[in-house]
C-alpha cells in the first residue's frame, strides 16, 4: 500500500468528499469569520490524498489582503497533512503575487496556533467578542470550545511571503 502523500487543487469529481469533510469538520459547509459567511464548498481547495484516500482538505480565497486560508482540515493529526497542505497554499499564493497567507481561528484552538506558529505564522489581530457575534449568523457554534474553553474571540495570523 502506498502511504505517500499527494497534495493537489480539488476537481468537480471531489465535490462529494469535500462536502462530506466540511460536515465532519465544521457542522455544514458554511463558515462564518471576520463577520463573514463563506461556503467554504464553493471555494478554490487543495485537497490531500493518501492511497486515493481523502487525508485532507484546504479551502481558500485570494483577494487583494492576500491568501486567505478558510478551512483547513486533516482526517488524522498529525501525520503531516496540514503542514503539505500549507506548504501547498504558500506555493499558490506565491504564484498570483498574494504578500502574505492569513487565516483566523479562535481563542480555544489552542492545537492550531502551536501548528500555525511553529511553521511561521504570527499573530497579528485579535478580535474580542467576534465568535459571539458570528454565532448570531451561525447558531450551531458551541459556547465552549476545545480544551472546555469559553468561545469568544479570534485570532489573525500571517505569514508575509
Amino acid at each position: 500500500m502506498d502511504s505517500t502523500l499527494a497534495v493537489r487543487p480539488a476537481a468537480a469529481a471531489d465535490r462529494e468528499r469535500v462536502v462530506r469533510l466540511l460536515g465532519d469538520s465544521w457542522g455544514g459547509t458554511t463558515v462564518v469569520v471576520h463577520g463573514r459567511a463563506y461556503d467554504a464548498a464553493e471555494l478554490p481547495a487543495l485537497v490531500a490524498e493518501r492511497a486515493g484516500a481523502l487525508a485532507g482538505l484546504l479551502t481558500y480565497e485570494i483577494t487583494d489582503a492576500g491568501l486567505e486560508i478558510v478551512t483547513l482540515d486533516a482526517v488524522h493529526r498529525r501525520g503531516g497533512v496540514g503542514g503539505a497542505l500549507l506548504d501547498a497554499a504558500v506555493a499558490v499564493a506565491r504564484g498570483v503575487g498574494a504578500s502574505r497567507v492569513w487565516l483566523v481561528t479562535t481563542n480555544d484552538n489552542l492545537d492550531a496556533l502551536r501548528f500555525y506558529q511553529r511553521r511561521g505564522l504570527r499573530i497579528v489581530a485579535v478580535a474580542p467578542g467576534a465568535v459571539d457575534a458570528a454565532r448570531v449568523r451561525k447558531p450551531s457554534i458551541p459556547l465552549v470550545g476545545e480544551y472546555g474553553i469559553p468561545l469568544h474571540d479570534e485570532l489573525t495570523l500571517e505569514l508575509p511571503i
